[in-house]
Formats: structure tokens, sequence, C-alpha cells
């Protein structure tokens, strides 16, 4: 399944080692991570999804699909700017969230909108929406979007 990995594009050390260890687990479990493609979380996720020998897709705000990070496998280029949060959240089956600002906000507000199942790793509380659980792991972040997707 395509699980899309969203959250903040600055993150500190700790956060970043949980979006690494999130996309290497989901990669061990042959899922495949989309991201908006840059730093942060994204960055995070994408090395540990390829460490992993994973596949990682980068939703990118401009016209370039080389932009990405160095460990976007597919770059999607939308010269759409933060509209391409949509397309984030679109392509994936579900969604974990690892820390994040506005841009994280409005992506968890599509989730909900899409019907995709969101795992919060840090992020927000969104515990007044159907659909959303805060995890304390990456291992419970991905237990809940595989139950939850099938």
């Amino acid at each position: 399944m395509r699980v899309s990995v969203i959250g903040g594009s600055e993150v500190d050390e700790e956060t970043y080692g949980r979006a690494r260890e999130v996309g290497r687990l989901l990669a061990e479990r042959d899922h495949v991570v989309v991201c908006g493609g840059y730093g942060g979380v994204m960055e995070a996720v994408c090395r540990g999804a390829r460490d992993a020998g994973g596949h990682t897709i980068g939703v990118l705000k401009g016209r370039d699909p080389e932009a990405g990070n160095e460990w976007v496998e597919t770059g999607i280029a939308t010269g759409l700017g933060d509209a391409r949060n949509a397309l984030v959240v679109l392509n994936g089956t579900a969604c974990i969230a690892v820390d994040g600002a506005a841009g994280t906000l409005s992506e968890l507000g599509l989730a909900f909108v899409y019907g995709r199942p969101v795992a919060g790793l840090g992020t927000h509380d969104c515990s007044a929406f159907d659909g959303f659980k805060a995890v304390e792991t990456p291992h419970e972040a991905i237990a809940y979007v595989e139950h939850e997707a099938e």
C-alpha cells in the first residue's frame, strides 16, 4: 500500500530519527512512501525507506521533478506550491503525521476530508476527528494504518 507521511520540514534530531524509523518500517513491510519530497520529516522518511530497499515518491511544489531530497526515488513535479498537499494525501491509502506545523495541519484536514486514516506521532491533536489515532511509536503508527486500511 502507499502511505502518505506528512510532517515538519525542519525538525530536531529525535524527530528526524523517528521519521527515518517510520520509513524503514514501511519499506520492510513492502509499503511505498508518499511525501512532499523536501527536508525534515520528508527527507528522513525517504532516507529510512530507501536504506531498507523501499520505494519513495515525492510530490513536489515546483516544476522540477529532480528538486526533491536525495532519497526521493520518483519525483512528481506539480507546479502547485502548497496546493500540492492535496496530492500528497490523495496518493496514499493512509497517512502518518510526524511533528509538523501549518502545512502539516492542512494535510491533516485534507486527510479527514478524503477519508484517510491518520496515525499521529507527536503531531497536532486531531482526536476530535474520526480516523485519527495518536500513537507513541513508529511501530504503533504502522500497525494502526495497516489495520484501518484493510
